[in-house]
């Protein structure tokens, strides 16, 4: 009888925990939907995405999204374009070279590496990688996307490790064994055995990295500044979808104001773009099963 108390206030308390979150999520998509729905009858929707100027909070305001959102990839394609070279690296020689000894001591680096506060990257890039930046390119601007992106891709290189290292070690041993058999070089099994057979994983972590830079808010704030501008070179700097949060966020706008509303339909299209990312993400796994 107690026993099935005890099981009962458990599936009640997790009933409720399910509740809370499932709420929570729906609630937070109202508020940004409302409150995006009240700015679109303001600005016109067409010109919200496809205007290339962004200054909300200056006269003649402009709301064309194209720069935070250029920014925004800008960052997430130069950071994976370095981090995944170097992450798939380290998953490679954790799964098939390192010893135990190495791996006992690499695998807990990385998560130190992973947990380092934002901001510290961020001081990190303004303060070290810009100033080696300016002796290789002297034209570089103080606050950078080079330098955001760099930073951006050390944080996120942990995330791409312990997930292509976890793809790799959950094939199955048949797979390098019978390499081996048929007398191929351990490269030659990581390169057309493994790394293929796992490659809808390594697909997802690549994603799931590329939605953790996109959201990364701090350490970009500090390194790549906070200017609004469409264009493709890393050199100069440039504004983020999340900067512009921290910086709407200051409470300088009068709430009500069409420059506040922003703050709510910029949210909402971080949210989607996020959301896209991680759906295409599960897409790589169960497409593959």
């Amino acid at each position: 009888m107690r026993a099935k108390l005890i099981d009962k206030i458990i599936h009640i308390l997790l009933l409720v925990c399910v509740s809370v979150s499932l709420l929570t999520t729906i609630i937070v998509i109202y508020i940004l939907l409302k409150e995006s729905f009240v700015f679109f009858q303001s600005v016109s929707f067409i010109s919200f995405f496809t205007g290339t100027q962004w200054h909300p909070l200056l006269l003649p305001r402009a709301f064309g999204v194209l720069p935070l959102v250029g920014g925004s990839l800008m960052i997430v394609f130069f950071s994976i374009i370095i981090a995944l070279p170097f992450g798939l690296l380290v998953a490679i020689y954790l799964n098939s070279y390192a010893k135990a000894s190495v791996c006992t001591v690499v695998k807990p680096v990385l998560e130190v590496l992973g947990g380092i506060p934002t901001i510290v990257y961020g001081y990190f890039g303004l303060n070290f990688v810009t100033p080696m930046l300016k002796h290789i390119f002297p034209s570089i601007q103080v606050f950078n996307a080079l330098s955001a992106s760099i930073v951006v891709s050390m944080m996120i290189l942990p995330i791409i490790a312990s997930l292509c290292d976890d793809a790799l070690a959950a094939l199955p041993d048949k797979l390098k064994y019978g390499g081996y058999a048929l007398g191929a070089m351990p490269s030659e099994v990581m390169m057309y055995i493994l790394l293929p057979a796992a490659r809808s994983r390594v697909g997802a972590a690549v994603v799931l990295a590329m939605s953790r830079a996109i959201g990364e808010t701090m350490a970009v704030t500090l390194a790549a500044g906070a200017t609004p501008t469409l264009t493709w070179n890393p050199l100069k700097s440039i504004q983020t979808i999340t900067s512009y949060i921290v910086q709407i966020s200051s409470g300088n706008v009068a709430m009500g104001d069409v420059a506040y509303k922003t703050l709510f339909v910029i949210a909402a299209l971080l949210f989607c773009i996020t959301l896209t990312m991680n759906m295409f993400s599960n897409h790589f796994l169960i497409g593959r099963k």
